[in-house]
Parts: C-alpha cells; structure tokens; sequence
C-alpha cells in the first residue's frame, strides 16, 4: 500500500531518559489520535507498519506504511485502540523509541525520539546506530 502524506522525522535523545517499557514502541497520545485518523481513511488497512530502510546521507531512515497484516515475525504494538506493526529488520534500532505526531506551522509529521540513535543527518530524515 502506498504511504499517502505520512513523513516522519527522527530526533536523537539526549539528556532525556525514556521510561522503560514491555513494549518496543511507545506511543504518544498525539501519535494514537494521528493514527487513528489515518486507519479510518484507510479501512482496508489494519494497521500502520513502521520500518527502516538503507536511505540519505547517514545510512537509515524510517518507513510508515499501512499493512493489512502482520508477517511471521514482525512485532506487534498495541496502545489505546491503535496496532502498530513493526518489521522485524526495524526492531532492534527501535526498542525503547517514542513515537510521537508533531505540528507546527510549516508542517505534520511523526517524530521518532530513539535513544539508540548515535548521529542523525542535518535535516533529520537519516540516522545511524
């Protein structure tokens, strides 16, 4: 399924600790509201994917995308009525990561808050780990 009008923007966490959790990701409210949004336009959808891919100039960047199910071993997040699916090559540069929806004037996006981060790119579409 093609990903229509979702971006996403990764931020290295410094200084500021994520609470440990049972799950790989932690939504936001803000990321829960979004989402659920988004599966409503899409009802064919059961779920918002999140992977990474080999892209820009740090070497990774995340992927969103709507999925209809989840593979043998992607994990599956669950959090106030919203399933995340996320690929199993994304989970380890995930664990401990929060996922929150950002607006500002100029624009909308997901934001990843991920301490596993070791450098990001300028614009803040690529990171490595």
């Amino acid at each position: 399924m093609a990903s229509k009008g979702i971006s996403a923007t990764v931020r290295a966490v410094k200084g500021r600790r994520i609470l440990p959790t049972k799950q790989a990701l932690v939504l936001t409210e803000a990321a829960v509201t979004r989402i659920k949004a988004l599966l409503l336009q899409n009802p064919e959808a059961c779920a918002l994917k999140v992977g990474v891919k080999q892209r820009g100039c740090n070497g990774m960047a995340y992927t969103l995308d709507f999925t209809t199910k989840k593979e043998k071993f992607d994990e599956e997040v669950l959090q106030d009525g919203v399933k995340v699916i996320i690929d199993s090559k994304a989970q380890m540069s995930l664990l401990g990561t929060e996922m929150d929806y950002v607006t500002d004037k100029l624009s909308s996006e997901f934001v990843f808050n991920n301490p596993n981060i070791k450098g990001t790119c300028g614009c803040g579409e690529s990171f490595n780990v």
